[in-house]
């Protein structure tokens, strides 16, 4: 039973964040509302002495001479995490005439990183969790709301967990998932319910939406207090621990009922019935590689093996696909290429469960030293033992070891008893991926904000918002289109409420142990707080409204959602810009 293989589940992720806590950049940046005046000579000069932490917006006030020397010398503008510097790029690599191609360079790359956040999670990420949960032997109710949860939720999660690693930046992890709570209870369940009226389970959105007011309640009084403590963070992990405890009894429950009530009016043996959260999770587990499924063959040499292993193309899927998905495909082709080569995957639907010796052999090599390079952006991947002999020497050596033992050890044609460990370390490097783009993707929107004066909460809840969360809109529109409105609804709810309680208690607990201090929450103003009341006015609006409905969602109900979400939107932006303000007195 899954209740039995728990433990082993939450060692899992406790090595994981161990491994990762101390991957955080130190991020910096103010609300944008605060207009950045023009520093004097002193204030410049401050700007000069590294001891000295100085507002980095306060660069677009500088003459074009003195702006490198302040983003290389002033604290606030450095970050401890990330391979590139964008604001050092900006204002010393571009001249100022040439601002405007750098910023189109910078958003071009943006939107790249969330397609290499989007392929790594859905192809890699997923798939090795949905095996991990089977190996585990967990059920698919306890699997649908924590591995899997956490496989759909892994952009949102480990921007959360680098955006919390300063509180300067923490109202861009807020902003991001208040934003996404809205896109998603607004613009998807009302995309759903526009594209197929239906009629919603009662139980499952009564439980689900409940749970998720509470998590916002509790995330508005951290904002209120100033601060998230390490026994307030803790509680938002053991209120999701609460969650997956009530998905599990309820639906036990619903079971034992419904066996019951059939048992007694059919003399025929019962057909169990499934649950609408239990076809949630277990759509998840379903994944498609038929671009990577080759044609078999009776005999194939170890090079060719390798070589069709490492085409990310499938030649017949290219000739009958529209010139869209090619134009996406050839985006898609090097992010694909350098996940088949540093990340294992274990398919279990495979009969050869997507065994390939010399491929696997070569990810035994390449793997560890993918991790120690994108730990803290490959900082420990440089470090000497005794000062002679660097890390990433090391694991070359462990791996070639590894790979010649597994090499030796095994065929081409038989997968080995040991094939499931591989899921593990597929888990762990694809995660380690994820998290160096995340980073880079926070450094971005971090440096965009500084240049045009953009507080990190109206980031959070547009670009952020949007980027990470335009997988689950695709998934759960095409779901609701394909005849599966109650499944998508389902899964509007359940992801958005592991991203918050798991993104907000596991960044502030990481902060917090390796500090030991409160994690600080510097809002920006009032358009937080704009952001926090639409969010709990949409859900109120569902929780009255729905029921109203007797559940039953039609298009007058969507385009009140979209149409709310639009005017949300205007606001925040207004606010933003100081058109909506607080008056004086």
């Amino acid at each position: 039973m899954g209740g039995s293989w728990a433990p082993s589940h939450l060692q899992l992720l406790g090595w994981l964040w161990l491994l990762l806590r101390d991957t955080c950049p130190v991020l910096g940046a103010g609300p944008a509302t605060q207009a950045a005046e023009s520093p004097g000579p002193r204030a410049v000069q401050e700007g000069m002495n590294s001891t000295v932490d100085v507002d980095c917006r306060k660069v677009r006030s500088l003459n074009d001479s003195e702006s490198c020397v302040f983003v290389q010398t002033n604290p606030d503008c450095w970050n401890d995490g990330g391979y590139l510097n964008y604001l050092e790029g900006i204002f010393c690599l571009f001249s100022p005439d040439l601002l405007p191609l750098a910023v189109i360079l910078y958003v071009l790359w943006l939107f790249y990183l969330f397609l290499f956040l989007a392929v790594t999670a859905e192809k890699f990420f997923c798939p090795n969790l949905s095996v991990i949960s089977i190996t585990l032997k967990l059920s698919h109710n306890v699997a649908g709301v924590t591995f899997l949860a956490f496989g759909n939720g892994a952009p949102d999660v480990f921007s959360a967990l680098v955006a919390f690693s300063n509180s300067r930046t923490a109202g861009l992890a807020i902003g991001a998932l208040f934003g996404a709570g809205v896109l998603v209870t607004t613009v998807v369940a009302g995309g759903i319910a526009i594209i197929q009226p239906f009629t919603a389970a009662s139980r499952p959105f009564f439980r689900d939406i409940i749970f998720y007011m509470v998590a916002i309640f509790l995330t508005f009084t951290a904002l209120y207090m100033g601060k998230v403590t390490l026994a307030w963070s803790l509680g938002y992990l053991g209120f999701y621990a609460f969650y997956v405890f009530t998905v599990v009894l309820s639906t036990w429950i619903y079971r034992r009922h419904s066996v019951a009530v059939l048992s007694h009016s059919s003399p025929d043996p019962p057909i169990l019935p499934v649950d609408s959260e239990d076809r949630s999770s277990s759509v998840a587990n379903s994944y498609d590689y038929d671009e990577y499924r080759p044609q078999l063959h009776d005999e194939e040499s170890t090079v060719w093996i390798l070589t069709r292993s490492l085409n990310p193309l499938d030649c017949q899927t290219w000739k009958r696909k529209s010139w869209y998905w090619k134009f996406i495909k050839v985006l898609k082709m090097p992010v694909e290429f350098l996940m088949l080569l540093t990340v294992p995957l274990v398919d279990l639907d495979k009969d050869d469960r997507n065994w390939k010796r010399p491929l696997n052999c070569l990810q035994l090599l390449i793997s560890p030293v993918v991790c120690v390079m994108t730990l803290q952006s490959g900082v420990y991947g440089f470090y000497e033992i005794q000062g002679i002999f660097p890390i990433w020497g090391v694991t070359v050596l462990v791996g070639t070891f590894l790979a010649s033992v597994v090499f030796f050890a095994t065929s081409n044609d038989q997968p080995p008893r040991f094939h499931w460990t591989f899921a593990f370390l597929g888990f762990f490097v694809s995660a380690l991926w994820i998290n160096a783009a995340a980073t880079e993707v926070v450094n971005i929107l971090r440096s965009l904000g500084i240049i045009f004066q953009l507080s990190n909460t109206v980031l959070g809840l547009t670009l952020l918002a949007w980027g990470n969360t335009i997988g689950d809109v695709i998934s759960d529109l095409t779901l609701a289109h394909q005849g599966y409105p109650r499944m998508a609804f389902s899964a509007c709810f359940g992801g958005i409420i592991f991203n918050i309680l798991v993104g907000v208690g596991l960044g502030c607990v990481l902060e917090a142990s390796r500090n030991h201090t409160d994690v600080k929450l510097e809002s920006d103003g009032l358009l937080v707080w704009v952001l926090a009341g639409a969010l709990g006015f949409s859900l109120l609006f569902s929780f009255i409204s729905v029921p109203l409905q007797c559940f039953h969602l039609n298009k007058v109900y969507g385009f009140c959602l979209l149409f709310f979400y639009l005017t949300f939107l205007v606001v925040a932006l207004l606010t933003e810009f100081g058109v909506i303000h607080v008056g004086a007195g």
